[in-house]
């Protein structure tokens, strides 16, 4: 499809013929585009200065590497890049059609930032070029719900899971596919949602089965897509994706049956679990219950852990132990993945109560918060001066890092559920399809426009 800010969307025999298509595209036309900026609204804020550099603590160690949450760490940190005072939406193209309420696959760039690579929940996956041109599209076997997972990029080839359960290995530059390891050589997965991280030769996802329903750390050869190791014994079919501390020497994730697993890396020997408040109905033959669902991905600062769960708090752990260090109770349950300013010791959180809060990382104390209209479940993202959130109400916001006043917001189709990336003065992110009647069993659900990947640049 050519990318487009207002792609028309005129019948479901349309999007059933591009959910169909099984074949590499190959590469397609670059030709450029614009087009109408989405509605936004711009209020005075002070800009800030990008940094010179970032640590390692926050980026990868290895340098051609790009990954979901910038680090092994995953603390969504971006203090050098630089986000426009006012901005409009330079690109846009539909890529999300189907109705499953997990969080979008968010866009990973390489490290260079010459290509972005966004993930759609019909199995496609899309390169494209800073300015909008398509280098390459390609149509995966994962047609039911695509990828909610996002890449992870090591020099030339990008790795990525998919709920067909699984994992893909394609080339940057073209989009073929280096390798390909099927569900039935990872023990029958139904899903791999968590997005890989990559360290010395070996990718780490986690897994999800059905009947029981539980979940599965896998080690993977990077180069050939060989299993190497697994661990099974997570439970509720998990979704968040594997943190890394290298200083600590811990990899730890959370599940759907409110726990936080932990083992020691890179060994793998399994060193704690920490229980959440679930307080809902038996799961599994009673193996757990349901109501502390940890959906959202373990940012790593300090020596602690940080993460949001349905049971309406927001926790800190330590992480060498898994003692619980303070705890903020939200209102509402949480399943957005925190950012984390380790230069500041500040973690910011979001939530289903639609506010994003600034904490103090040692104590949780307040430092403020902002109302953005509606529920916020995917990443937020620190850059140099602003904290991006995306929101159930369809708009992007970009907030004060330092005060929480709303320096912008973008107005979008669907909602919001994808990290926002910036890379070089623009931001990229992703947003899920419009439907009606999704919540109603007595009418038929449909799809009133596909979500789009959006690119959003200084405002012209």
């Amino acid at each position: 499809m050519t990318p487009s800010t207002s792609d028309p969307w005129a019948t479901r025999r349309r999007l059933l013929q591009a959910a169909g298509v099984a074949a590499t595209a190959g590469l397609a036309g670059c030709a450029e585009f614009g087009g109408e900026p989405s509605p936004q609204e711009t209020i005075e804020c002070d800009p800030v200065e990008p940094a010179s550099s970032v640590s390692e603590y926050a980026t990868h160690p290895d340098e051609d590497v790009s990954m979901f949450g910038r680090g092994l760490r995953r603390l969504y940190y971006y203090p050098d890049e630089h986000v426009p005072e006012s901005v409009e939406v330079n690109w846009s193209t539909p890529m999300n059609y189907v109705g499953h309420t997990a969080a979008k696959a968010s866009p990973v760039p390489t490290p260079a930032g010459d290509t972005i690579v966004f993930a759609g929940d019909t199995g496609r996956i899309d390169a494209y070029c800073p300015d909008g041109q398509k280098k390459w599209t390609v149509q995966t076997g994962a047609t039911d719900f695509g990828f909610h997972g996002s890449a992870a990029i090591v020099g030339d080839t990008a790795y990525i899971g998919g709920y067909d359960g699984d994992v893909y290995a394609l080339d940057i530059d073209d989009g073929e596919i280096v390798w390909h390891t099927p569900s039935s050589d990872l023990d029958g997965t139904l899903a791999v949602g968590s997005s890989p991280a990559y360290y010395e030769g070996s990718l780490y996802v986690i897994a999800e089965y059905g009947s029981p329903s539980s979940g599965a750390l896998w080690e993977l050869d990077a180069e050939t897509g060989e299993p190497l190791w697994s661990d099974g014994r997570i439970w509720g079919q998990p979704h968040p994706s594997p943190t890394i501390d290298l200083d600590l020497g811990r990899i730890v994730a959370g599940s759907n049956d409110g726990v936080v697993y932990c083992w020691e890396f890179p060994s793998m020997e399994f060193l704690w679990e920490f229980q959440a408040d679930a307080d809902g109905e038996e799961r599994e033959g009673g193996e757990f219950r349901a109501g502390a669902e940890i959906k959202g991905t373990v940012a790593a600062h300090d020596g602690r852990g940080y993460f949001g769960s349905w049971d309406n708090n927001f926790y800190c752990l330590d992480l060498e132990d898994g003692s619980e260090e303070w705890a903020v109770d939200t209102g509402r349950s949480n399943m957005s993945n925190p950012a984390v300013d380790p230069e500041q010791d500040i973690v910011y959180a979001g939530g289903d109560s639609g506010i994003v809060r600034a904490l103090e990382a040692d104590s949780g104390d307040e430092i403020w918060t902002t109302n953005v209209n509606g529920r916020v479940i995917g990443a937020l993202t620190a850059t140099a001066g602003k904290v991006l959130a995306g929101s159930y109400d369809s708009h992007l916001y970009a907030l004060d890092r330092e005060t929480g006043d709303r320096c912008w917001r973008v107005e979008n189709r669907g909602r919001v559920t994808s990290a926002a990336v910036p890379v070089d003065g623009r931001v990229y992110y992703a947003e899920r399809g419009v439907f009606s009647n999704y919540y109603d069993d007595e009418e038929e659900t449909v799809l009133e426009e596909p979500g789009h990947a959006y690119c959003l640049r200084e405002a012209q």
